[in-house]
């Protein structure tokens, strides 16, 4: 008679990346000097550089993260640039 396999354990999950909280500014170039601060109760999100002061300002949602208020400021750049 044989043994009886044990059944194999499953693998450990993966950590979820990261998101980043700091950027970089499009303006003056600075590194890791753009913060964003998002208000969930007026629904809007304020990205702001440190160095240069410029900031800008999106309407968020309940799925909204930093970098897509980061990301619709680069957006909003590029349009203004065409």
């Amino acid at each position: 008679m044989g043994k009886r396999k044990s059944s194999a354990k499953p693998p450990p999950k993966k950590a979820a990346p990261k998101l980043e909280e700091q950027f970089n500014c499009p303006f003056c170039n600075s590194s890791k000097t753009v913060y964003c601060e998002m208000d969930w109760e007026m629904s809007r999100g304020t990205v702001s550089c440190v160095a240069c002061r410029e900031s800008f300002t999106a309407n968020i949602h309940h799925l909204s993260e930093a970098i897509d208020v980061y990301h619709d400021w680069l957006d909003e750049c590029e349009a203004q640039n065409k």
